[in-house]
Formats: C-alpha cells, sequence, structure tokens
C-alpha cells in the first residue's frame, strides 16, 4: 500500500479551500449553471465538484443548525444558491482580527525571496489605513531562523555584491570555501537558504544559512551567469530523481514520522506493525547517517552497501566503548544486527 506524503496532502487540502472559498461566490453570480459548465469554468471534474457541494452543505455561521449552513437548491444537473450565510457580506475585522493581519504581513514583506513585495506592502498599507489607532501596537515582528547572519546575507544579496563563504555539506560531511554570486534569499520550511551562482561547481546552489560558517562581502559585483535559473522550490527544496541512490529500510511505529519528513518513493506495510520505506538519497554516506540516527526501530533492507556499511560503523562505535574485560564487544553483535540485514 502506498501512501501520500503529508506535503502532498496539505497541497490537496490547501487547493480545495480556496476552490470552496471561490465557489459560493461564483454560483451566487450563475443561479441555475449546469454542473457540467461549472466544472470546466473551475478547472475540476464533474465528480470533484459534486463533492465540494456535499461539502458546502456542512458549511456556514457558528451554531451550524438549519439556517446557519449554506443552502442549495438543485435541478436535474443545474445548482443554486439559495442561502449563503453571509459569505458575500463584506469583511468586517475585529481589533484582534485586524491586528494579526498586521502582524503577518510585516513578516511576510520581511519574509526572504518573496516575489511581490509591493503587493504585500499595498494590502499592509489598506489594513493599517482601516485599522487607525491599532497599528501602533508594540509589536515586534521576527521571523523564525531569523539571525545575524541572515541579515548580513540578505544584506549583500540587496547589494548584489559577490561572497566567499566556508559552508558545511552535511551530505558529505565536510566544510569547504566557496565564492558565490547570490541570486535571492529564500525561507522554504522555516529555514533561510541563499540561492546562489557557485563558481567551484560553476552551477546554480541553494546553501542553508545556518551552515555558513564564515561569510565574507567581496569589494566586487555578483556576476550571474545568462544560463543560470533558480530553483523550482513549489515541492520542497530536496526533488528525488530516478539517478539518485534508492534506499529501502524496515521501520517501526516510533519512526513512521519520516514518511511525513522526507519524500518517499514508496511505502508498504510490513509484519505487524512495520513498514517498508523506499526513498532516493543524496548519496550512501548520508544514508549512512541518517540510519544511524534513528535508532533500533530501523532496519536495512537495501542496497547490501548500505547495509555492510551501517555494521561497519556501528561496530566501531561500539568497540570505542570496549572495556578491557571485553563486555561492550561482546554485546557488540545484537545492537549492530539492529539496524542491518
Amino acid at each position: 500500500m502506498t501512501r501520500p506524503t503529508a506535503r502532498g496532502a496539505s497541497r490537496t487540502s490547501a487547493d480545495r479551500l480556496a476552490r470552496l472559498l471561490n465557489l459560493v461566490p461564483y454560483l451566487l453570480a450563475r443561479p441555475g449553471i449546469e454542473i457540467a459548465e461549472a466544472a470546466g469554468d473551475l478547472g475540476v471534474t464533474e465528480r470533484q465538484l459534486r463533492e465540494d457541494l456535499e461539502l458546502l452543505w456542512v458549511c456556514g455561521l457558528p451554531g451550524y443548525g438549519p439556517g446557519d449552513l449554506i443552502d442549495m437548491a438543485f435541478d436535474g444537473d443545474r445548482v443554486t444558491i439559495t442561502y449563503d450565510a453571509g459569505i458575500d457580506r463584506p469583511l468586517r475585522l475585529t481589533p484582534d482580527e485586524a491586528l494579526a493581519l498586521v502582524v503577518a504581513l510585516r513578516m511576510l514583506a520581511e519574509t526572504p525571496g518573496v516575489a511581490n513585495r509591493e503587493a504585500v506592502e499595498r494590502a499592509l498599507a489598506k489594513i493599517e489605513n482601516a485599522a487607525g489607532d491599532l497599528v501602533g501596537a508594540p509589536v515586534e515582528v521576527r521571523l523564525p531562523g531569523e539571525t545575524r547572519r541572515v541579515r548580513e546575507l540578505r544584506d549583500a544579496v540587496e547589494r548584489r555584491r559577490a561572497l566567499r563563504i566556508t559552508y558545511y555539506t552535511a551530505a558529505r560531511d565536510e566544510s569547504t570555501e566557496r565564492t558565490i554570486d547570490p541570486l535571492r534569499m529564500l525561507m522554504v520550511d522555516g529555514r533561510a537558504y541563499v540561492e546562489a551562482w557557485c563558481r567551484r561547481a560553476e552551477a546554480v546552489r541553494l546553501f542553508r544559512a545556518d551552515r555558513i560558517d564564515a561569510v565574507t562581502e567581496l569589494d566586487e559585483p555578483a556576476v550571474v551567469p545568462p544560463q543560470a535559473r533558480p530553483h523550482d522550490l513549489r515541492d520542497g527544496v530536496f526533488r528525488p530523481t530516478p539517478d539518485l541512490p534508492l534506499i529501502t529500510v524496515r521501520i517501526g511505529r516510533g519512526e513512521r514520522w519520516i514518511t511525513e519528513y522526507y519524500p518517499c518513493e514508496r511505502v508498504e506495510d510490513g509484519d505487524g506493525d512495520q513498514w517498508l520505506v523506499s526513498l532516493r538519497v543524496t548519496d550512501l554516506g548520508w544514508a549512512r547517517r541518517f540510519v544511524l540516527g534513528l535508532g533500533p526501530e530501523v532496519t536495512v533492507v537495501a542496497p547490501a552497501e548500505l547495509a555492510d556499511q551501517v555494521r561497519a560503523q556501528a561496530a566501531a562505535a561500539l568497540e570505542a566503548y570496549a572495556t578491557p574485560l571485553g563486555g561492550a564487544a561482546e554485546s557488540a553483535d545484537p545492537a549492530v544486527e539492529s539496524v542491518t540485514q
């Protein structure tokens, strides 16, 4: 049995919410419209539209009794909204709601990588104007992960300066010196990144701000080659491709969180509460450290090379704790075998 990832599920829910918010005013403006025509206009199948209409039956005002819920009338394959539960009325914000929006928009305006900051600032100005004295509330907006390093990188990106950085690459467990020409700052899953042309790799790379150990702004402008293209990050930073190594692990109930945190290619039921999980990795060195950090409920199924690496490193770790009496060494095998097979 293959399960969708949490990222895919949340994206589907968000798409449906946006569709439902648009659906009521659309139908109010077109009483008696055919379901097939509405589905075509909205870019969904008739089945999906009918499922959305069924969901609208239980949407409405607090109280959620008769007279509170959205109501519709069907005439064959035609639908008409007969009660909209006030969704067509202008929005009236309470002071707390207005303040929450002001804070959220201020944070969005400061988020690295926002494509249309002017639109955000225009919306913020309108709400601040409507909120009046409320905008003077002593509220400090600080982004998650906002650090001196992030501010330093953002300033360099805005000045379009080349940078020399010392960067830690977790996949290879090594630090390297690089000269980069920044393109933009990004915030993905709560982490700040600088996307830049890396002169060493001669390609566009993403560098996590918290893995940049040192940064020096050079006395030269950033020069990005015309062939450089920003990454498409709609599905996250890591985008597995068929050429990357595929690993398969058997996990217990306590480690199922990895199927929500990492993009998995296949998730299948195993014996009892166990799952068989297959995912692509950047390299087997990263996979070895990943497996060793998960605990005893994880067993490497494939590839054999990874199982051998995990077994060897686990044995070496246990040997380091061996006492002159050999007690730790004698108990090594069960622990090693718990993470490899």
